[in-house]
């Protein structure tokens, strides 16, 4: 038996853009013939179904929880890592990847852990597009921390209201259906 992670070929610094160019486009007016299923109601979750009904597509999005509140998004105290070197302590895209790697035990995928390091710098600026409200310094600068046994400053942790109600109420607004009492 074989085992395919269907992950793309090549430099793993170059494997993932090149893949994305080389994807076929879906021309705006034909979005709606689409239907996409998102599994999972977290940041992650919340976050891809707003946008994908924002661009136009038919979006389903299913929880396993009884109620999309639920998710491990807003249980959870911790945070998100992202590479950014606020704090200009060495912080890089290749330092989280082996970071993270290394935290696995070194059984995750490394091709998906480095697309998810190069990513990261995003995630943090998309998460505050939409509403996240992060812990911020008090001049107004995004607050980050040591989390976990890393030695960098790469956690960034919501604070006040919970992250994912930010993302559920876009995407209830695009969804068109009021649904169960939340």
């Amino acid at each position: 038996m074989e085992l395919d992670s269907k992950c793309p070929t090549g430099p793993i610094e170059t494997r993932w853009e090149r893949h994305r160019f080389n994807l076929k486009l879906v021309n705006p007016a034909n979005k709606r013939k689409y239907t996409v299923i998102v599994v999972g109601t977290g940041l992650a979750g919340g976050a891809t179904a707003a946008t994908l009904g924002e661009l136009g597509y038919n979006v389903e999005c299913f929880c396993f929880q009884d109620s999309p509140r639920r998710a491990h998004s807003i249980a959870a105290q911790g945070g998100i890592n992202a590479a950014k070197n606020y704090h200009n302590d060495g912080d890089s895209v290749y330092r989280l990847f082996y970071d993270t790697v290394k935290g696995g035990d070194f059984r995750a995928r490394e091709s998906n852990v480095y697309r998810l390091a190069a990513i990261s710098l995003n995630i943090i600026d998309q998460s505050v597009a939409q509403g996240v409200p992060f812990a911020r310094e008090y001049s107004g600068y995004l607050d980050n921390r040591s989390f976990g046994g890393a030695q960098v400053s790469r956690t960034f942790t919501p604070a006040g209201r919970p992250a994912s109600s930010c993302c559920w109420e876009r995407t209830r607004r695009w969804s068109g259906r009021s649904g169960p009492a939340w």
